[in-house]
Formats: structure tokens, C-alpha cells, sequence
């Protein structure tokens, strides 16, 4: 049916009834606030920090001290402590001291080490220091080379380390450089992202590096290592559980909940990791002698098996050098045998000093070392002395010392050889590796190892300590020690009868013209044997002391031969002039509790009686033809030559070798940057290739087009998402809304004035490439150098929008598709589209 206007009346609806119904009709009468937008972020001033990015730094700044603290058994001081937190606080300072003037990388290193040269000598080095604080050539110098050769210096150290003077710079440039870098992020990196998990992980680095180091730079005994372990894993897990996420857009009851869930989990977590810590700890925690440290697994720089032995020598100062004086020593008493080196390893040849693979608790390793010295582990001494030595005709590596020393002081004129110092604390062995020669001269004090008689060693039992083995020893040796000890029981009594038998039955010869029996010279196991075979023992100390000590060693002795000087007429307080003559070498074996005791196995001076066994007459012999010789090519007569290579050996010797510590570094920092740079550098050049094929196109329209899809390339490789499908303009907003919320949660307060890379500036570049590809006439060359301009710009405000780890990853894409508008303008489209363009203008005139 319809009304009188020929239309249709509207169909009756039924409204809907019930209380549902009433219910939304009443909601609807009521008016609905409008939705409001979240506020955006407010902009930070220049240099201003939250109150969260300074509890960021507190925490980062705790934990990395935690890791600076434990570097202390490899100290002999708290002067690391100093050193390390002010490093830390060094660093931390010149960070922000950028973040506040707004500096550049460049000028942030530059003020970083300017600050860390102007601070370290009052911090690291402040005995050096001018007025304790100002620098001085010396704490440049320090701070230098401390910064790159403490690393290796400290794996040589014997701990806790005293010395040298640049040493405490290690702890103080690890700490400088993890502050600063660690503030950097924190400023400046971290405030421009959501604080994800990740991100404030990568934050620990920093402080998991220092704790490390202190755990591989230290000693086999471990620091507190169950406190700081879990003071450390507790405040890491907290900042990162409290710190993950914020609740800004929650109401007042949502984050008094979430934070009372904070709370809860905070306990639950500190609660686990002290009961883990407390359970696994005395179950997983290793021995001390398995703890895994860096100093345990270095070779020392100073391996004495690159010089001959110093009793091999023994003869050059009796034969050679008798008169020759070869160093003055004042300070010395009466009994006091001046020490030059100790033997503890044979090998059939010579008695040695043990080299570093065969280095033992007895023998220990020559390490670098400053003043203070450190002291052995087996030493009984209630007697000190102060000595001070002047060569005159002596050389060598080898620092004749008295006793143990406990401090030296080493001329700095005209030449500083503190760092060639090396010493081996269980032989009281002192080295300097460049040597020393006339004029050379130095001090010490040391402690001297008491005399006990025989009758306090007497249940004294001999000391178990380990030496190298002794090789090659020729039978007779044990025999005649089975025979010289008889029914001596305890160790003293076998070690004094043979010492007396050997003093009785020797006869001392020191091979010279004027000995009515010279001996011949060497300790080899020939020379050894020879000396108990023959019908007189005839021999000098090189001798008695080496086939004594052998003896000692077959009845399971710990025996090391000592070669030294014994001067005559030494009086207190007066200076002593030392001859080769003076010359000598001497026993010593462990005891308990007691120290190493000393043997002098050398018989005195006596009449050396002839040998008695006539020698056997001669028989004569028939005399036999001879056959006729054969004739030898005169290649067989020739004999060959040794050809003396001294000279050449000594060149190369005084060539440069580069350190094996320099080739590890270089191979652990070159082949990471190698397999860095390659790639890096192979991409590089493809995406320039792919640049300037775009730039270099043969037509107008190709040239703007390639500007177009150039930045649609660089725009995918930074990460950002192109959009399958639409036209320029299309794309050109959907890029800009991606870019545009990036820069606006950054904190670059100095971005430029122009939108660059945004919704407007994308628009006017697809718009400009749109009208040069099909305007249908030639672009100008002005027009295609501004499409291209505003390329460069946009990229690269879009790559600074991104965080750096995007645009590092950009450096390694290649994004190459083949876009709609290559398409068109692939060869002869171009041409095609003109003629249809020209065509179709023609048809408007008509």
C-alpha cells in the first residue's frame, strides 16, 4: 500500500524490550567523553637527567665496583682501590661532562683522555706526583705504559703484586674506560628505546668485565667470592626486574599493585640466589689448585734455558778471571757466601737453572718484580742484612745478592732498569735481563737463613718439596752414597757423613798449571763418574758439589747446588773486594720448618799424592805389511767445515722479536676486524655501484626514478617495512608515519628545523619524481640533483631515527627488488609512454 503520495510508508520496527534493552538505552542517553590521546613525551632540555637515569648510574656504578674490589690478592696494598674507583669515577665524569656540552664522539674521547692523564697521577700514581698530585713526567709515562703493558706486566707479577710503579694503573684504566663507556649508553643511548630487557643487559657488560678480570688477574685463592657473587647477581637482577617497563599510563591502584608484585618477586629473588649461592657454592665452588687464573697459565718473559748455566762457567773465574776484580760489596759478615745463581734440574750434561716448563714449588719462576720482593715460603731467619754492590770486572744477567732479599733499590742513571728485573723468590735468584757492567750499582736488604746444628736437626725431617728430576745419573753415584752413609739413620746424619767422606777422601784441584794433579773441568755424568772411579777423587767445588748433591738426590733428597762467591777476610762494616778466586759453589736441602741448610761437601787444601798403579808396559808387535792405499777421489779427502756462525747468531740475536703476547693481541683484535671490514667493504662498494648506475642512467626520467628508489632501498636496509603495493605518494606516507614517532621518542635535541625524512619532505620528493617520469618531457638537470639532495637527507635523518644496532645491521643489507617504476622505466617503455602522452594531447586539441 502506499499514501496519497504514491510512496511507501516506512516499515514498523520492533524495539527491542527487556532489561538488557533498558539498560542500553539508558547508557546511551548518557553523553561519552571524548577519548584522549596519551601525551606525548616531554621534550628533555640540553643535558638534563632523570632521577632513573641517575639510579641507572648508581647501580652500574656499585656493581662495577664490586668488580674492582675483587682484585685484591693481587695487590700488596688498597692502593688498587683508589686507583679502580677513581678510574670509575674519572670516566663516569667525562661522560657526562659530553652529554652536558652535547659533544661528538671524536671530542668525547679526546676530553676523556685528557681527563684521564690530568686525574691519573694523583689516583693511580700519587708517590710520583707533583705535591702528590700534579703530574710529572713520571706519571705520563706511567699512565702510558701501564695502560698497555700492565696487562701483561700483571700476568708476570709474583702476588701480590708491589711493583712496578705503573702497575696500580691497570685497575684504574679498566675502571675509566668501563665508566665511560657505560654512562655514554646510559645517557645517551638508553633513554632513546623502551628499556627492554636486552637493552639494560647490554648495560652489565661493563661491570661483568671488571668482575671477571679481577677473577682472572687474581691469584688461586678466591676473594669473597660467595659475598660479592651474590651481592652482584642480586642488584643486577633487581635493576633489571625493577627497571624493565614502566607503568606511566597506569591509575594510582594499578601501580601501588604492580609495585607491591615488585616487591614480592625482589624478595623471592634475593631469597633464591643467597640459598643457591649458599648451596651450590660449597658444592660447585673449585679446589684452589683448580681455579682457573691467567698468571698460572703465562709463560714467563725470562726463561733462564736461553743462557748457559752459570756453574758451566765455574772454570772461567778460577783459570781466567783469579784476579780480576769483579765487584765491591760493603755490609757483609764474616760467614756470609754472596749468591749468584741456583741449580735444581741435571740432565746428564750440567747441573741448571730450571727452565719454565720444569718450574716446581722448590725452584718457583723468575717473575718482574719492583722494590719490595717477595718472600719465599721456606726460610727461618732472625738476621738481616743491608748491602750495597759496585761491579767492576763482573757481567752478566746474574745480581749477585746475600740471603733472601726483601727490598732493592736499581740505578734509574743513566739508563732505568726496574722493568728488567726478574727474581725467583725460592732460589733467592736475581736477574737482570739487559745485563749489568762496570759501574753498575745497587742495594738491597735481605733476610739471612739461620745455622742450626746438627744436634736440632736431629728429628728434623727433610722437607717435602718437589724439584725437577735428575737424568742420566751413572750408577756408581748411588753406590758410593749407599757406601759414604753406612748406618747413619735420620737425614742429617746421611748428609753430614757423606759430605765428610768426601771432604776426607777428595782432593781439591782447580786444573791450573800450578795444581801438581789437574782436574779435568765439567760435572757431566762422565766427568762424575770419572771423579769416584779413579784412585784419587779429584775435583774442585764445580765437582763436589755437583756429585754431592747427586748422591743426596739417589737417597730421595731434595738437593740444588748453589753457585756463588766466598770472599776471605771480611770484616763488619767494611767494603770487600770480590776476585774471581773467590769463586765457589755449595749444597743446600730443605728441612722442615726450618729452611734450606746449607753443605759444603769441598775438601781443604792438601798435598795430592801420585798414582801408584804403574802404567803397562808396551809389548812390541810383529810388524805386518801394509796393503798398498787406495786411491780416494779428491772429493773424499776434503774433511768438512764448520763454518762459524757466531757473528750471525749475534745479529739475530740483537734483532727485534716481537713479543708472543703482541701476536695473540693482534690476531684476537685483527681477525674480528678483518671479518668485519671484508664484508663491510664488499657491501659498500656494491651499494655504490648500485648508486651511481641510478645516477649515471642515460635519461632524465631514469635518473629520478632511480632517486626514488634508491631511498626506497636504503629505508628497507635500515629496517624500516616498504609497503607491497601503491603509488609513490602512497608509499611516501606510510615511510614518513614509520619515521616521524621515531625521532619524535628521541632525545637529539639538535635535529634540524626540516622535517627530513618525514610524512612532508617524502611527499615532495615522490611528488617531484613523479612529475619528471611522466610529465612526458626531459627534467631539468637542476630538478634531478634536488630529487637526489633530498634523497641523501631523508636516508639520513630515517638511519639516525633508529637505534645503532639497526644501522650497523644496515651496513650489511643489500636490498635490490625490482620496483614498479624500474619497470616503466626499463628500455623502450619510456619511449611508449611519450608517444601515447603526445597522441593523447593531439586528441584534446581535435
Amino acid at each position: 500500500m502506499s499514501d496519497a503520495t504514491g510512496q511507501k510508508p516506512p516499515r514498523a520496527t520492533r524495539r527491542p524490550t527487556g532489561p538488557k534493552a533498558a539498560k542500553a538505552q539508558t547508557e546511551a542517553k548518557q553523553p561519552t567523553a571524548p577519548r584522549q590521546p596519551n601525551p606525548p613525551a616531554p621534550k628533555l632540555e640540553r643535558g638534563t637527567v632523570t632521577l632513573a637515569t641517575w639510579r641507572d648510574l648508581a647501580v652500574i656504578t656499585v656493581l662495577s665496583a664490586i668488580g674492582i674490589w675483587g682484585f685484591a690478592p693481587a695487590f700488596s696494598d688498597n692502593g688498587y682501590l683508589l686507583a679502580g674507583l677513581g678510574g670509575l669515577i674519572v670516566g663516569t665524569g667525562a661522560a657526562y661532562l659530553s652529554h652536558l656540552l652535547r659533544l661528538n664522539a671524536f671530542f668525547t674521547g679526546l676530553g676523556a683522555i685528557a681527563l684521564y692523564f690530568l686525574f691519573g697521577s694523583a689516583l693511580a700514581m700519587p708517590g710520583y706526583a707533583l705535591f702528590a698530585v700534579l703530574p710529572s713526567l713520571t706519571t705520563l709515562r706511567g699512565l702510558a705504559l701501564g695502560a698497555v703493558f700492565g696487562w701483561n706486566d700483571m700476568l708476570t707479577l709474583a702476588a701480590p703484586v708491589g711493583a712496578p710503579d705503573y702497575i696500580t694503573v691497570l685497575p684504574y684504566a679498566a675502571a675509566w674506560l668501563v665508566g665511560l663507556v657505560s654512562t655514554v649508553l646510559v645517557l645517551r643511548w638508553l633513554p632513546r628505546k623502551d628499556r627492554s630487557a636486552g637493552r639494560l643487559a647490554l648495560l652489565l657488560l661493563g661491570p661483568l668485565t671488571l668482575y671477571l678480570l679481577s677473577v682472572l688477574y687474581g691469584t688461586g685463592t678466591p676473594f669473597l667470592a660467595a659475598v660479592r657473587g651474590i651481592a652482584f647477581a642480586i642488584l643486577a637482577l633487581l635493576w633489571l626486574g625493577w627497571r624493565r617497563g614502566t607503568a606511566t599510563n597506569a591509575s594510582l591502584q594499578q601501580r601501588r599493585g604492580i609495585n607491591r608484585t615488585k616487591l614480592v618477586g625482589s624478595a623471592i629473588v634475593a631469597t633464591a640466589a643467597i640459598l643457591i649461592a649458599a648451596v651450590a657454592g660449597s658444592i660447585l665452588v673449585p679446589a684452589p689448585e683448580s681455579r682457573f687464573v691467567l698468571r698460572d697459565e703465562v709463560v714467563p718473559p725470562f726463561d733462564p734455558q736461553d743462557y748457559p748455566s752459570p756453574l758451566s762457567g765455574f772454570r772461567k773465574y778460577t783459570k781466567d778471571l783469579g784476579d780480576t776484580e769483579l765487584f765491591s760489596a760493603t755490609g757483609l759478615s764474616a760467614s756470609d757466601r754472596i749468591r749468584l745463581a741456583v741449580m735444581d734440574s741435571y740432565d746428564g750434561r750440567l747441573w741448571d737453572v730450571s727452565g719454565a716448563e720444569q718450574q716446581t714449588d722448590g725452584s718457583g719462576s723468575f717473575r718482574l718484580v719492583g722494590d719490595e720482593l717477595p718472600a719465599p715460603n721456606l726460610i727461618d731467619s732472625s738476621a738481616g742484612r743491608s748491602v750495597s754492590i759496585t761491579v767492576e770486572g763482573y757481567s752478566g744477567v746474574w745480581l749477585p745478592v746475600v740471603g733472601y732479599p726483601e727490598t732493592i733499590t736499581l740505578p734509574t742513571e743513566p739508563t732505568d732498569t726496574t722493568q728488567d728485573l726478574r727474581y725467583n723468590a725460592e732460589t733467592a735468584t736475581t736477574v737482570i735481563t739487559s745485563g749489568v757492567d762496570k759501574g753498575y750499582g745497587y742495594s738491597f736488604t735481605s733476610s739471612v737463613q739461620d745455622e742450626f746444628s746438627d744436634e736440632d736437626l736431629g728429628n728434623v725431617p727433610v722437607a717435602a718439596v718437589e724439584l725437577p728430576l735428575v737424568e742420566r745419573v751413572p750408577d756408581v753415584v748411588a753406590a758410593k752414597a749407599a757406601e759414604y752413609v753406612g748406618s747413619a739413620a735420620n737425614p742429617i746424619d746421611q748428609l753430614r757423613a757423606m759430605e765428610q767422606a768426601i771432604k776426607i777422601n777428595g782432593f781439591l784441584s782447580h786444573g791450573l798449571a800450578s795444581d801438581s794433579v789437574p782436574s779435568r773441568a765439567g760435572h757431566g755424568a762422565d766427568r762424575i763418574e770419572e771423579l769416584f772411579t779413579r784412585n784419587q777423587m779429584i775435583g774442585d767445588e764445580e765437582q763436589f758439589a755437583a756429585a754431592f748433591a747427586l748422591m743426596a738426590r739417589s737417597l730421595g733428597y731434595p738437593a740444588r747446588v748453589v753457585m756463588g762467591f766466598a770472599p776471605d777476610d771480611t770484616k763488619e762494616g767494611e767494603p770487600v773486594t770480590v776476585t774471581g778466586d773467590d769463586v765457589t759453589a755449595w749444597v743446600e736441602v730443605p728441612f722442615e720448618k726450618v729452611g734450606w741448610v746449607s753443605f759444603t761437601p769441598t775438601p781443604d787444601e792438601k798435598e795430592i799424592p801420585q798414582d801408584q798403579n804403574p802404567k803397562p808396559k808396551t809389548e812390541p808387535q810383529p810388524q805386518v805389511r801394509q796393503p798398498p792405499r787406495a786411491e780416494k777421489p779428491d772429493d773424499d779427502l776434503l774433511t768438512e767445515v764448520d763454518i762459524n756462525d757466531s757473528e750471525d747468531d749475534e745479529k739475530n740475536d740483537d734483532a727485534f722479536t716481537v713479543p708472543l703476547w703482541v701476536w695473540v693481541l693482534a690476531g684476537a683484535i685483527g681477525i674480528p676486524l678483518l671479518l668485519y671490514l671484508v664484508p663491510l667493504l664488499i657491501v659498500a662498494a656494491i651499494k655504490r655501484r648500485r648508486m651511481r648506475r641510478r645516477l649515471d642512467a642515460p635519461t632524465a626520467d631514469a635518473r629520478a626514478a632511480g632517486a626514488w628508489d634508491e631511498l626506497l632501498d636504503r629505508y628497507a636496509e635500515a629496517g624500516y617495512l616498504l609497503p607491497e603495493t601503491g603509488t609513490r605518494r602512497m608509499v611516501a606516507v606510510n615511510l614518513g608515519g614509520q619515521v616521524e614517532p621515531l625521532r619524535a621518542s628521541g632525545t637529539d635535541t639538535d635535529a634540524p628545523a626540516e622535517n627530513a625524512g618525514g610524512i612532508a619532505t617524502l611527499t615532495r620528493l615522490a611528488h617531484g619524481a613523479d612529475e619528471a617520469v611522466f610529465a612526458g618531457r626531459d627534467a631539468s638537470d637542476g630538478h634531478i640533483d634536488e630529487l637526489w639532495q633530498t634523497t641523501e637527507s631523508s636516508t639520513g635523518a630515517a638511519a639516525a631515527a633508529v637505534g645503532w644496532w639497526r644501522r650497523q645491521k644496515s651496513k650489511f643489507r643489500i636490498h635490490s627488488s625490482r620496483t614498479v617504476t624500474e619497470r616503466l622505466t626499463a628500455p623502450g617503455t619510456t619511449q611508449r609512454r611519450r608517444a601515447s602522452s603526445r597522441h593523447q594531447t593531439d586528441r584534446g586539441k581535435k
